[in-house]
C-alpha cells in the first residue's frame, strides 16, 4: 500500500510539474513576442525547456506501464523534485523582467535592462536543467533496455531506432550559438533547416553534434546521414537507411531504394525520425531528372526518374537538416530563407577554445589568436594546425607554424593561380585553408612519403566511401619495403585529411583536401602518373556487368564515375581506363541508365580507336556494346551502323565463323527487327544458325539462340507454324541439354506460349505462360524481372480470353512490384502500366487507384491496356498520360516507345468519343514514325491505320479509304500479301468500302482476306472467324440474310470451341446472329440470343460495360420489332441514364441511345418527347462529332420523320432536303443513306404537291 501510494506521489508530482512547466514556456513566448529578440541565455532555456518536459513526461509513461524499477523511482525522485524548483526559479526571473500590458515606456525599459543582468541566474539554471534532462533520459533509456532484456526469452527483440551517422562524437567540439538556433527550428513537425557556409566552416561538426544530441535527448528517434555530394553517394545513404531500418526490401539488390525509403519516412508509424543531408552543395544533383539505377526487363528502353529533392519527405513525423555551400541549393531544400542559418567563421572566443582543446599544452593567447586570425577562424584550418603542431611538439610551436605560413607566399600565389577560385567561396578563407594543407603535406611526404602518396591516390576516388581493400599494396614503390598501411593512415587522419566511418573500412576526405590534393599533383606534374595508377586499380577491381557481379558494381559505380575524369595520357593506362569505362557502362546500361551507359561507352570507344586501331578485338566490342545501348534507345539507324561496323571489321579479323562474328551478325538481325525489316533479319538469322550448327554443334547454347532469334523473326512475319517448329525444337533441347529449370529452357517455353498466342491458341499458350510463371517464381524469386514478365504474359493470355478480372490482378501485381524492385521510372514499370490501362479500356467500370499507388514503367504500360480492355477510359487515360510523359521526359519526345505511349493514348480518346484530340496525336505519331522509323516501317503503318480509324469515326471515309490504301499497298509490298498486317489492312479497308455503301468492293476484299487468312493461318484462327464475321456483315448490308447467317452460326459454333461459351467475341457473334434472325423477322429467335448475350455479358463484363449497354439496345430493338414497346422503353431508358453516367452525356454511345429512345417513342406515337430527344441529339452530334457527321444526318435524317409524323411538312420537306444535299456531298450519292434520303424527299414534295392541288 505504502508503494502504491509512493508511485501515485511520483507521478501526481510530474504532472504537476509539467503543468507549471508548460505555462512558464507560455509566458516566455510571451515574453519573446513582446520584446522581438530575448537575451542569449533565455533563449537557450526555451529550447532546452520542452526538452525537459518531454522527459518528465516519459518518466510518467515509464512508471504507469512498470517500465520503471521500484529503485529506479526512489532514485529519480529527488531529480524530479529538482526540476520543479528549477521551473519556479525561473518563472521567478521571469516575473521580475516580463512587462505588464499597463507598464509605462520607462517601467518596461527598467525591466528590459535588469532581464541583462539575469543572465548568469538563467544560466545556470540551465545547466542544472540539462543535467536533470540527461539523468531521465539515462533512466528511460536503461530501464527500457532492462525490460527488453526481461522479455529475450518471450519474444524476439524490436530493431528499435538508432543512428546511421558515419562519424564518431568530436569530444573536442565546441557549442556554438547556431546548434541552439538549429535545434530551435527543428523541433516543428515536418520542419526543413539548412547549415549554409563556406567548405571548411564547421557545417558538417555541427550537423554531427546536432545528430548525437538527438539521439542523447531522444532515443526513441531514427537519426539518419545522407551524403548528398553526387547523386550515386545519396543513393547509398538512402541504402544505408534501408538497411539500418530492415525495411522491407532492403537487401534486394535491385530494390528502387529512393521510393523505397521515402516510402518508410512517410509512414507515421515508424517513429520520429532525422535526417541530415550533408554536402548539398550543387543544385544539379536535385534539380535536374535522376537516372536511376534500375534492372532491366524484356524490352529495354530507357531510364529516368524524379528528381532528388522529390525523395526528401515533408512527413510530421521527421525532420530535416541539410548542410550546403550554397544558399540557393539550401534554399530550394527548405523552400524559405527563414530556415537558412548561416554558418560564419567561428568567433574569437570559440575558435581559442576548439584550439586549446585540440592541444594537449597550454598555448600563449596572444600567438593562439595571432594565428587563429591568419587562419580566418576556419574550424578545419584550426584542426589541421593543432594536429600538424601536435604531432611535431615539442619543436613544432604555434609561433614557428605562424612563420612558416607566412614564408610560403609564393607556393601559396602559385595554388591561387591554378583556377582556385570560387564565387561563392570567400578567397581569403580558402587560401587559408589551402595553406595549412599545403604545410601539412609537405610535412606529411617529408616524414612518411607513402602516407603521401596513399593521399594522392585516394584523391581520384570519389571523395566518400573509398574501401580500404583497394588501397592495400597500390600506391607504393619498390623502395618502399617499410611502408605501414595503418600508420599511413594514421598519419592523415591524425592531419584530418582524411575520416573514416565507423568500422574503419571506409574513408572519405574533405573536398576541399581532395581538390588541392589534386592541383598540388598537378603542379608538381603528377597528376597523370597517379592517373594512370588510379584507373588501372579500378580495372583490376571493377567486373563485367553481369548478372551475378551486380552487387560490385553497383558499390564501386562511383568510383568508375570519377575514373571518368581521370583519363590518362600514356598508352597503357589509356587501355585501362577504357576498359574501367567499357565495363560500368556495360553495368550501368544493365539498370537502364542508357545515357550515362551511351557517354561512358562512347568515351571508351574513342580511347581504345587511338590505343588498340581501328579493328581491334576490344574495340569491335566496344563499338557492339554501343550498338546495344543506342538500340535500346531507339536509335536503330545508329545502331545498324555500330553492328554493321563491327560485324564487317570481325568477319576480317577473326573470320566469318568467329563465335564473336556471329554475335555481331546477330546483333545486327536484331536491329533489322526492330525496323520491321524481317527479310534482312531473316537471311542473317539463318546464316547465324546454320553456322552455329556447323561450328558449336546442334545443341550448343548459342545455336539455340539463334533458332530462337529466327522464331522471333517469323513471328513478326505472321509465320506462325515455322517459328512453332523451330521453337518446340528449342525447348525440348534446352530441358534435355540444360535442363527443365534452366533460365534458358524457360524463355524458349515462353516464346513458344508466345507463338501461341499470336495463333489464337489460348488455353495452350496458359498451360505454358502458368508453367513458365511457377518456375520461375521458385528458381528466380517472386520479384526477378524475368518472373514479372512471366506474369504479364500470362495477363495477356487472360485478356485475350476475355478474363478481364484476372488479367487486373496479375497487372495490378507487376505493376506494384515492378516499382518497388525496378523503380517508378524503369521501362518496364511504364510498360506494365500500360497494360493495366489497356485491361481498363476493355473493362467498362469505374475504379480510382490512390494518390500513392506504385508505378513503375512497363508495368503502368501493362495496367493501362488492361484499363482499356475493361472500358475504364478514365483510368486507362490517367496512366495513359503519366506512361506518355514519363517516357517522353526519359527517352525523348521520337523514341519508339514515346510514340507507342501516344498511339495508345489517342486509341483512348477514341474509345471516349474525342476524335479531335486522337486526330491530333495520331497525326503527330504517324509524321514522327515516318520520319525517325521510315515511311515504310510497320509501326508507321500501324499509325497510318490508326489516323484511318479515326477518320472513320468521323465519318471522313475518303480520307480514310486513301490512308487504308496506302497502308494496304505498303504493307503487301514490304510484309507480304499473306502477312497478318496485309490482311488487317485489307480488312480496315473493306469496312471503309462498307461504310460508303461500296458493297461489291467490301466484298471482293473480305473474301480475299478471309480465304488468305484461313490457309495461313488457319481455319479456326480468331483472324480467321474475325474476317468471316466482317464478310457476313456485308452479306448482311446487302439483303442476304441466308449467307449472312450461314456464315455466323459457322463464326459462333467455332468460337464456342474455341474460345469457350462466354469469350467476349463469342458474345458478340451470337449478337451478330440475332441481328440476321431480326432482319429476317424472326423475333423470337433473335430474343433469346440477345438474352443470353445480355445475361452472360451482364454477369462476365459486368452490368454496366459498353458491350453489355450495346446487347441492352440490342434486345429493346428486338422487342420495338415485335411491337413490344414498354419493354423496349424500360431498356432503352436504362441503356440512357447508364450511359450518361459511365460514358458522359456526349459520348457517341449515349447518343445512339437516345436515338434508339426516340424511335421507341416514335412507335408509340410519342412524337413530342421523341422530338424533344431527337433534336438534343441532333444539335450535340453536331458540336461534338461535326455538322456533318454521318451520325448527325443521321439524327437529321430521324427528326424529319418525326417532323413529318407529327404534320409539320414543311418543316420536314426542309430538314430531309437539307440532309440530302449534306449526304449527297458526304457519302456520296450512291450511298444507301442517300438514296433513301432522296427517295424520302421526292415522296413528301409529291404529297405536298398533291394535297396542294
Amino acid at each position: 500500500m505504502t508503494e502504491a501510494l509512493a508511485v501515485v506521489g511520483i507521478v501526481a508530482n510530474i504532472i504537476q510539474i509539467v503543468d507549471f512547466g508548460s505555462r512558464v514556456l507560455k509566458r516566455l513566448e510571451e515574453y519573446q513576442s513582446q520584446l522581438g529578440e530575448i537575451p542569449e541565455a533565455f533563449r537557450h532555456i526555451k529550447a532546452e525547456l520542452p526538452v525537459l518536459l518531454d522527459a518528465l513526461q516519459q518518466t510518467k509513461a515509464a512508471i504507469d506501464t512498470r517500465s520503471i524499477r521500484d529503485e529506479t523511482k526512489n532514485t529519480l525522485l529527488p531529480a524530479i523534485e529538482g526540476c520543479g524548483v528549477q521551473i519556479k526559479a525561473l518563472d521567478d526571473v521571469i516575473a521580475e523582467v516580463l512587462p505588464a500590458l499597463d507598464d509605462s515606456w520607462a517601467r518596461r525599459s527598467r525591466k528590459a535592462f535588469r532581464s541583462l543582468r539575469q543572465d548568469a541566474k538563467v544560466k545556470k539554471i540551465t545547466a542544472v536543467v540539462r543535467g536533470y534532462i540527461q539523468t531521465l533520459t539515462y533512466h528511460h533509456a536503461a530501464s527500457s533496455s532492462l525490460l527488453k532484456d526481461a522479455l529475450a526469452d518471450q519474444t524476439l527483440p524490436r530493431l528499435g531506432p538508432s543512428s546511421t551517422v558515419p562519424f564518431r562524437r568530436d569530444p573536442h567540439f565546441i557549442d556554438r550559438k547556431i546548434l541552439t538556433e538549429v535545434k530551435c527550428k527543428s523541433q516543428q513537425p515536418a520542419s526543413r533547416a539548412a547549415l549554409v557556409g563556406l567548405g571548411g566552416v564547421g557545417k558538417s561538426q555541427i550537423a554531427i553534434e546536432y545528430a548525437y544530441q538527438v539521439r542523447d535527448e531522444s532515443p526513441t528517434t531514427w537519426v539518419f546521414w545522407v551524403h548528398a555530394g553526387t547523386q550515386a553517394r545519396f543513393e547509398e545513404g538512402y541504402r544505408r537507411i534501408a538497411e539500418t531500418t530492415r525495411m522491407e526490401g532492403w537487401n534486394n539488390p535491385k530494390a528502387d531504394v529512393l521510393r523505397l525509403v521515402r516510402n518508410w519516412l512517410c509512414d507515421e508509424s515508424n517513429g520520429r525520425w532525422v535526417i541530415i543531408v550533408d554536402n548539398a552543395d550543387d543544385l544539379g544533383v536535385f534539380s535536374p531528372p535522376l537516372n536511376r539505377t534500375q534492372a532491366i526487363g524484356v524490352d529495354k528502353l530507357g531510364q529516368a526518374a524524379e528528381p532528388l529533392s522529390e525523395f526528401l519527405p515533408q512527413s510530421p513525423n521527421g525532420s530535416i537538416l541539410i548542410t550546403s555551400r550554397s544558399r540557393d541549393v539550401a534554399y530550394r531544400l527548405t523552400g524559405s530563407h527563414t530556415y537558412i542559418k548561416e554558418v560564419k567563421p567561428m568567433e574569437k572566443g570559440d575558435a581559442l577554445a576548439l584550439l586549446q582543446k585540440k592541444l594537449s599544452f597550454g598555448a600563449d593567447e596572444h600567438y593562439a589568436i595571432e594565428l587563429l586570425q591568419a587562419l580566418d577562424y576556419m574550424p578545419l584550418a584550426i584542426t589541421q594546425a593543432a594536429a600538424y603542431i601536435e604531432q611535431r611538439a615539442p619543436r613544432m610551436t604555434i609561433p614557428r607554424y605562424l612563420d612558416e605560413i607566412r614564408k610560403s607566399d609564393h607556393d601559396r600565389a602559385r595554388l591561387l593561380k591554378k583556377d582556385m577560385g570560387d564565387s561563392r567561396r570567400d578567397g581569403r578563407a580558402s587560401n587559408s585553408i589551402i595553406a595549412t594543407w599545403q604545410i601539412s603535406f609537405e610535412h606529411i611526404r617529408k616524414d612518411i612519403p607513402t602516407a603521401a602518396r596513399l593521399l594522392s591516390l585516394m584523391s581520384l576516388f570519389d571523395r566518400q566511401g573509398i574501401p580500404e581493400s583497394l588501397l592495400h599494396n597500390r600506391y607504393q614503390r619498390c623502395e618502399d619495403k617499410e611502408a605501414d598501411f595503418e600508420e599511413d593512415i594514421h598519419m592523415l587522419t591524425s592531419y584530418s585529411l582524411i575520416e573514416m566511418n565507423k568500422d574503419g573500412n571506409e574513408f572519405e576526405m574533405h573536398r576541399l583536401v581532395q581538390f588541392s590534393t589534386k592541383k598540388w599533383l598537378e603542379l608538381y606534374d603528377e597528376l597523370d602518373e597517379w592517373k594512370g595508377t588510379y584507373v588501372t586499380l579500378m580495372d583490376d577491381s571493377y567486373p563485367v556487368g553481369l548478372h551475378e557481379n551486380w552487387t560490385v558494381c553497383q558499390a564501386l559505380f562511383p568510383h568508375a564515375q570519377a575514373a571518368v575524369a581521370c583519363r590518362p595520357t600514356d598508352t597503357r593506362p589509356l587501355e585501362a581506363w577504357a576498359s574501367v569505362l567499357f565495363k560500368a557502362a556495360w553495368y550501368t546500361s544493365e539498370m537502364g541508365n542508357y545515357q550515362v551507359a551511351q557517354k561512358m561507352g562512347l568515351s571508351a570507344l574513342e580511347a581504345r580507336e587511338a590505343t588498340l586501331g581501328l579493328e581491334h578485338l576490344d574495340t569491335l566490342n566496344s563499338i557492339n556494346s554501343l550498338g546495344l545501348v543506342l538500340s535500346w534507345q531507339g536509335r536503330y539507324k545508329e545502331a545498324e551502323a555500330m553492328h554493321r561496323r563491327a560485324l564487317e571489321a570481325k568477319k576480317r579479323v577473326i573470320g566469318l565463323e568467329h563465335p564473336s562474328t556471329l554475335t555481331s551478325m546477330a546483333n545486327l538481325a536484331s536491329t533489322y527487327r526492330n525496323q520491321g525489316r524481317w527479310k534482312e533479319a531473316e537471311e542473317l538469322d539463318v546464316q547465324v544458325m546454320e553456322t552455329r550448327k556447323r561450328v558449336l554443334g546442334p545443341e550448343h547454347p548459342d545455336t539455340l539462340t539463334s533458332m530462337a532469334n529466327l522464331a522471333s523473326t517469323y513471328r513478326n512475319q505472321g509465320r506462325w507454324k515455322e517459328a512453332e517448329e523451330l521453337d518446340v525444337q528449342v525447348m525440348e533441347t534446352s530441358a534435355r541439354v540444360l535442363g527443365p529449370e534452366h533460365p534458358s529452357m524457360l524463355t524458349s517455353m515462353a516464346n513458344l506460349a508466345s507463338t501461341y498466342r499470336n495463333q489464337g491458341r489460348w488455353k495452350e499458350a496458359e498451360e505454358l505462360d502458368v508453367q513458365v510463371m511457377g518456375t520461375r517464381k521458385r528458381v528466380l524469386g517472386p520479384e526477378h524481372p524475368d518472373t514479372l514478365t512471366s506474369m504479364a504474359n500470362l495477363a495477356s493470355t487472360y485478356g485475350n480470353q476475355g478474363r478481364w478480372k484476372e488479367a487486373e490482378e496479375l497487372d495490378v501485381q507487376v505493376m506494384e512490384t515492378s516499382a518497388r524492385v525496378l523503380g517508378p521510372e524503369h521501362p518496364d514499370t511504364l510498360t506494365s502500366m500500360a497494360n493495366l490501362a489497356s485491361t481498363y479500356r476493355n473493362q467498362g467500370r469505374k475504379r480510382v487507384l490512390g494518390p500513392e499507388h506504385p508505378d513503375t514503367l512497363t508495368s503502368m504500360a501493362n495496367l493501362a491496356s488492361t484499363y482499356g480492355n475493361q472500358g475504364r477510359w478514365k483510368e486507362a487515360e490517367e496512366l495513359d498520360v503519366q506512361v506518355m510523359e514519363t517516357r517522353k521526359r526519359v527517352l525523348g519526345p521520337e523514341h519508339p516507345s514515346m510514340l507507342t505511349s501516344m498511339a495508345n493514348l489517342a486509341s483512348t480518346y477514341r474509345n471516349q468519343g474525342r476524335w479531335k484530340e486522337a486526330e491530333e496525336l495520331d497525326v503527330q505519331v504517324m509524321e514522327t514514325s515516318a520520319r525517325v522509323l521510315g515511311p515504310e516501317h510497320p509501326s508507321t503503318l500501324t499509325s497510318m491505320a490508326n489516323l484511318a480509324s479515326t477518320f472513320w469515326n468521323q465519318g471522313r471515309w475518303k480520307e480514310a479509304e486513301e490512308l487504308e490504301v496506302q497502308e494496304m499497298e505498303t504493307s503487301a509490298r514490304v510484309l507480304g500479301p499473306e502477312h497478318p498486317s496485309t490482311l488487317t489492312s485489307m480488312a480496315n479497308l473493306a469496312s471503309t468500302y462498307r461504310n460508303q455503301g461500296r458493297w461489291k468492293e467490301a466484298e471482293e476484299l473480305e473474301v480475299q482476306e478471309m480465304e488468305t487468312s484461313a490457309r495461313v493461318l488457319g481455319p479456326e484462327h480468331p483472324s480467321t472467324l474475325t474476317s468471316m464475321a466482317n464478310l457476313a456483315s456485308t452479306f448482311w448490308n446487302q439483303g442476304r440474310w441466308k449467307e449472312a447467317e450461314e456464315l455466323e452460326v459457322q463464326v459462333m459454333e467455332t468460337r464456342k470451341r474455341v474460345l469457350g461459351p462466354e469469350h467476349p467475341s463469342m458474345l458478340t457473334s451470337m449478337a451478330n446472329l440475332a441481328s440476321t434472325y431480326r432482319n429476317q423477322g424472326r423475333w423470337k429467335e433473335a430474343e433469346e440470343l440477345d438474352v443470353q448475350v445480355m445475361e452472360t455479358s451482364a454477369r462476365v463484363l459486368g452490368p454496366e460495360h459498353p458491350s453489355t449497354l450495346t446487347s441492352m439496345a440490342n434486345l429493346a430493338s428486338t422487342y420495338r420489332n415485335q411491337g413490344r414497346w414498354k419493354e423496349a422503353e424500360e431498356l432503352d431508358v436504362q441503356v440512357m441514364e447508364t450511359s450518361a453516367r459511365v460514358l458522359g452525356p456526349e459520348h457517341p454511345d449515349m447518343l445512339t441511345s437516345m436515338a434508339n429512345l426516340a424511335s421507341t417513342y416514335r412507335n408509340q406515337g410519342r412524337w413530342k418527347e421523341a422530338e424533344e430527344l431527337e433534336v438534343q441529339v441532333m444539335e450535340t452530334s453536331a458540336r461534338v462529332l461535326g455538322p456533318e457527321h454521318p451520325d448527325t444526318l443521321t439524327s437529321m435524317n430521324n427528326l424529319a420523320f418525326t417532323l413529318k409524323c407529327q404534320g409539320h411538312k414543311d418543316k420536314a420537306i426542309s430538314l430531309m432536303e437539307k440532309c440530302f444535299q449534306l449526304r449527297k456531298r458526304v457519302l456520296g450519292p450512291q450511298h444507301p443513306y442517300t438514296i433513301s434520303s432522296l427517295k424520302a424527299l421526292n415522296k413528301w414534295q409529291l404529297e405536298n404537291m398533291e394535297i396542294g392541288v
